[in-house]
């Protein structure tokens, strides 16, 4: 890759980023206010993803269980994507598809929030987590892109970034884990 062919590649994920929160900023702060509420109420954030996603799970629970900008008393939030006992035995004894579903109905309660990621919308154990989450009574989250897929319907909020590339998604994934986290840091403390 050249300069030119790197200044391209930038121009095109910054207007991603851009047209994204130009037009669904209402429905991430909506998100962030929906997940403080529950936090602020005691109850639990459980975030989970694959790959990329993985690692923006992981990060978002990070943040609130030690802390973005703000000083504050921590959050509960859990990735379920770090516990590699708990999922490696589950994806042995149940499958893949069922390691998030399984670890949210050992933990998650009504009112709970579950934050699944998909870049594409189509990741098996992650709607199925989301199935697993509705039948509890979780209130659903999911964050995705290339038109939300299958994840279309499970979701009580649906944060889809309007793009087919999957580096531009997860780039815009990052920010909007950010802007939750600011949004929720500043819910908790007001």
């Amino acid at each position: 890759m050249n300069e030119d062919a790197l200044r391209v590649s930038v121009a095109r994920s910054l207007e991603t980023k851009r047209r994204f929160f130009e037009d669904h900023a209402a429905t991430v702060v909506a998100a962030g206010e929906r997940i403080a509420a529950v936090l602020r109420a005691g109850g639990r954030l459980y975030t989970f993803g694959n790959g990329g996603s993985a690692a923006d799970a992981q990060h978002f629970s990070s943040e609130l269980v030690g802390r973005f900008q703000k000083e504050r008393p921590a959050l509960s939030a859990l990735a379920l994507t770090t516990d590699a006992s708990a999922v490696t035995a589950i994806s042995n004894d149940f499958g893949f598809e069922r390691v998030f579903a399984r670890q949210l109905e050992a933990h998650g309660r009504p009112g709970d929030v579950a934050f699944g990621i998909t870049t594409s919308g189509r990741s098996p154990n992650v709607l199925a987590a989301l199935r697993t989450a509705r039948e509890r009574k979780l209130v659903t989250i999911g964050l995705t892109g290339k038109g939300g897929g299958e994840l279309v319907g499970l979701a009580d909020l649906l944060i889809d970034v309007a793009s087919d590339n999957t580096q531009e998604i997860q780039e815009t994934h990052a920010m909007i884990v950010h802007a939750l986290c600011e949004i929720i840091e500043d819910a908790v403390l007001a």
